[in-house]
């Protein structure tokens, strides 16, 4: 993972185990192959334009590692939504244009 961290998973998901650690990687990888896509560019580039890697992008990831871990299957006995307004809301001043 380029900026997400096992530490930061499990801190965003209130785990204190050593457990899951390969299923929450899966999801910390997938989580920054989706941010940077939406941003339409590498870590490396985001770094170069903004300084540093933007930390609104740290959180949305966070959001979505979230959101998986807790849905893992896209069938449930509750009423399903989309990841929260939030997420839109943090990753949209960095989407490509």
């Amino acid at each position: 993972m380029k900026f997400l961290t096992i530490d930061k998973i499990k801190q965003q998901l209130r785990l204190d185990c050593t457990c899951e650690a390969e299923l929450l990687t899966g999801y910390g990888e997938a989580a920054e192959e989706v941010v940077l896509d939406i941003m339409g560019c590498t870590y490396d580039e985001a770094v170069t334009k903004y300084g540093k890697f933007p930390q609104r992008a740290i959180n949305a990831a966070l959001m979505l590692v979230d959101t998986w871990y807790q849905f893992r299957t896209p069938v449930a006995d509750r009423t399903m939504s989309v990841v929260p307004y939030t997420f839109d809301l943090l990753m949209k001043p960095l989407a490509k244009l």
